[in-house]
Order: C-alpha cells, then sequence, then structure tokens
C-alpha cells in the first residue's frame, strides 16, 4: 500500500510547526501516513497542486495561499465558504476546502471557559480576521469593533457582519475604546499598537493569535489571566484538521482524541522550547 502523504504549504514555511503537530497525531493514531512541508508561493501555487501524484492525500495552507486554495477547492465548508479562506485541502477527485481557523478560535476560548459572548473586539482587517468575526458571531457575539489601520479597506467584514447578523463597526486604532466581552488580536507577530494599555482595560479575555515572539506588546499589557496565546488556537486548528484528513469533515471526533491532543501538545511544547 502506497504511504498517504500530506504536508503543510506556505511561504514563509521553514518556521512551520505543523509537521510536529501532524506528526504526533499520524504516530498515536498508527496511520502510515507522512507530513511535510514546503515552501510555496502565491504564484506557484496552481502548478505545484497541479504536480501532485495520487499519493497526496491532503494539504495545510498557511499565508499566503488560502485564498489560492479557497479557488481550488470544488466543494467548500461553511467556515470556507463564509471566510473566503481554506487553509485545509482535503486531496481527490475534487478537491474538498475547509477553514479550521475558526473552530481553533472557538476551541481556544473553550478551553479558558469563554463561551458565550456578546460583545467582542477584533484587532486586525485581513484574512485572520474574517474567520475570527465567524468565531465571535458563533460564540454569540451580537456586535463586533473590528480596529484596523485602513478601516476604507475593512469592507468585506462589514458584508460578513451582515450576512452574519452582526452588527460590525470599523474604527481606527486611536478611536475611543468600549468594553467588550473578548479581543482577538490578528495582527503580525511583533505588532505594537499605540495604545495597547487602552484596549487591555476593558478589553475581556484577549485571545492573541501571535505566539513569536511572546508575550505579544498586546499580551504584555493584558492581565495575564484573561490573556490566551495564539499557540492555542493553532493546536486546535491543527486537531480539527486531523479529525479532516481521518473523516473527510471537521466535526467527528478521533478515535482516543484526548491522547491525539495530549501528544500534539507535547509536541508543541517541545517545539516552542526547541
Amino acid at each position: 500500500m502506497t504511504t498517504r502523504r500530506l504536508a503543510v504549504w506556505g511561504d514563509p514555511i521553514s518556521h512551520s510547526k505543523s509537521p510536529a503537530l501532524h506528526g504526533a497525531a499520524i504516530g498515536v493514531l498508527g496511520l502510515d501516513w507522512e507530513y511535510g512541508r514546503r515552501q510555496v508561493d502565491a504564484e506557484g501555487f496552481s502548478a505545484a497542486l497541479r504536480g501532485l501524484d495520487d499519493s497526496w492525500h491532503g494539504l495545510s495552507l498557511t499565508m499566503p495561499l488560502k485564498e489560492q486554495a479557497f479557488r481550488a477547492a470544488e466543494t467548500h465548508d461553511r467556515h470556507a465558504e463564509l471566510t473566503g479562506a481554506v487553509n485545509t485541502l482535503l486531496l481527490g477527485a475534487a478537491p474538498a476546502g475547509f477553514n479550521t481557523d475558526v473552530g481553533g478560535i472557538i476551541d481556544a476560548f473553550a478551553e479558558h471557559e469563554v463561551g458565550d459572548v456578546a460583545r467582542a473586539r477584533i484587532l486586525g482587517a485581513g484574512a485572520t480576521a474574517a474567520s475570527a468575526l465567524v468565531a465571535v458571531a458563533e460564540m454569540g457575539a451580537q456586535r463586533v469593533d473590528i480596529r484596523a489601520r485602513r478601516p476604507e479597506r475593512a469592507t468585506t467584514l462589514r458584508a460578513m457582519g451582515e450576512r452574519l447578523g452582526v452588527d460590525v463597526e470599523v474604527n481606527a486604532f486611536d478611536d475611543q475604546v468600549a468594553a467588550v466581552d473578548v479581543t482577538v488580536a490578528t495582527l503580525p507577530g511583533g505588532s505594537v499598537l499605540v495604545d495597547a494599555p487602552a484596549f487591555a482595560a476593558d478589553g475581556g479575555t484577549l485571545l492573541d493569535v501571535a505566539y513569536s515572539p511572546w508575550p505579544s506588546a498586546l499580551a504584555g499589557a493584558w492581565p495575564g489571566e484573561q490573556v490566551i496565546s495564539g499557540i492555542s488556537m493553532l493546536l486546535h486548528q491543527a486537531l480539527r484538521q486531523v479529525r479532516v484528513f481521518v473523516h473527510g469533515h471537521p466535526v467527528d471526533t478521533l478515535d482516543d482524541e484526548a491522547a491525539v491532543l495530549a501528544a500534539m501538545r507535547t509536541a508543541l511544547t517541545d517545539q516552542t522550547l526547541s
């Protein structure tokens, strides 16, 4: 039997922790699979995808390939359809696209006992912000404050809010800050906000999707017990990817999923400390 092949693609990619995460899951599940990494940029994505043979089972996609992967997929799960972004491709005659970032955000909050949300704030207006908007909407948020360096670029998030039945308000970083239940920061690692303490004062629980360097400037200004590192989101979105590769969708749990998650967490910790 041919070994099933999987990999994470992106540009840059050498920093990716996905091979360690998925390798740990594959080991616990006892599968004859291999998981690697490949540097692929947006221009080279289509040719690279066409070059895969039948041994390839799936791909994890990171920046800047999520929109290209969305276009390559013939079917999409609801989260991919809402966000226009695919971070998981299940390959075959009709490639299927999934967005596990949304579930990863929800699971990261749930792991820290944050569930129902009425008001949320999202810092940044890029692709990850779209996943964050869907996530907080599914957690119950009715009002979401989007902060962007250039608010005029957040029109797609306004439209997404209308589809989700959420009141989305777009503001600049230095506009007045109101109290929210949760804050999701989708800014690149190392970003420095004009007034991080102002966002921290009434920002609820912070999930900062960045995890290197850590703590981020924003996390450093937040009350420690209310901060969730992006490592948690990374872990849980990867677990949902494993479900996709095993079951064909991200919903049903894996056999002995607790052991799989523990092994992935250990691998991630070892990677972080190395």
